[in-house]
């Protein structure tokens, strides 16, 4: 099954050298999320190939405008697009409040249901679970309220032996007490452990997003052991106190917090203005952290090592 994830925008603060303000789409067993909505988002999607509609949440880190401003308008475009299947919408208590204002001076009324949960940064919390997967939000370390989101895939239960369990006898409505864990008795008393019956199903994947922040170790444990993870390197390091200043990280440091983090996977992205060639970045942070690629757009890239 699918989890994947698909870079839209991978530029910080302005657009530059054909990058975008940071998006990201999140596919998860055909479950379709999207990741902060910087401007020219809906065009991105277009551009690769994604219908809008199909996307059930939106994930917003904080109110900084190259992570929002394309929001309203990819929401007016869902209502003139006819959509009518509710959207859950994550972020900042204030967001509703820009979007509102948004909504009233355009007398847009959109015609389907927007359920939006506010986002807090006193901890880590669960914001979203559904039989696919759990998300997580947890506090990043930023000039504004922002947090990271954790993309969790839920747990598969086992597969039956065939073989094996139709020697043992069991009966197919004891199926789901098998995968469940549930040990089957047999008529004559003879116990077959459920583990003997079934094959484990393969562990759970998980991406871990860090979209703005400076190189703590707040965040280190809502990102540990993630199969792929998504962290800033705005700068390289020679600007790093540049970086300390604007609370971003440099992609050093990023590989530092990859590596010290367990994680198997690191993508680098949210590239300063500055920077038109990414190559330095990526060798810098390869150096801390070898497998490591650049968020490049329209790139997918596979959370674990399955599909």
């Amino acid at each position: 099954m699918r989890f994947e994830m698909l870079v839209l925008g991978s530029s910080s603060a302005t657009p530059m050298f054909g990058r975008h303000p940071t998006a990201q789409l999140i596919n998860i067993h055909d479950q379709l999320m999207l990741v902060d909505c910087g401007e020219g988002t809906q065009m991105q999607l277009t551009k690769f190939g994604v219908k809008q509609n199909r996307i059930k949440s939106i994930f917003i880190s904080h109110l900084h405008g190259d992570h929002y401003l394309g929001l309203a308008g990819l929401l007016s475009s869902m209502h003139l697009m006819g959509r009518n299947l509710p959207l859950k919408l994550y972020g900042p208590a204030g967001l509703m409040e820009i979007l509102e204002l948004q909504f009233r001076y355009s007398e847009t009324s959109l015609r389907y249901p927007l359920h939006f949960h506010a986002t807090v940064t006193d901890g880590e919390y669960l914001l979203h679970q559904d039989e696919f997967v759990s998300v997580y939000s947890f506090p990043l370390d930023h000039r504004v309220p922002c947090t990271g989101f954790r993309f969790e895939e839920s747990p598969k239960p086992p597969t039956l032996l065939t073989d094996k369990v139709a020697k043992a006898g069991v009966p197919k409505a004891f199926y789901k007490l098998l995968k469940k864990g549930v040990d089957f008795v047999a008529p004559d008393g003879t116990v077959h452990p459920w583990q003997t019956l079934t094959n484990p199903a393969p562990a759970p994947r998980s991406f871990a997003y860090c979209s703005d922040t400076a190189a703590s170790g707040d965040y280190l444990k809502s990102i540990a052991k993630v199969d792929l993870l998504y962290h800033e390197a705005t700068f390289m390091h020679e600007m790093q106190e540049r970086a300390t200043e604007t609370f971003h990280s440099t992609a050093l440091q990023a590989g530092k917090v990859a590596k010290v983090a367990g994680v198997e996977k690191l993508i680098i992205g949210h590239y300063s203005a500055r920077y038109r060639e990414l190559d330095p970045l990526l060798a810098e942070a390869r150096a801390q952290f070898p497998n490591t690629d650049l968020a490049i757009e329209g790139r997918w890239y596979v959370v674990g090592n399955r599909n």
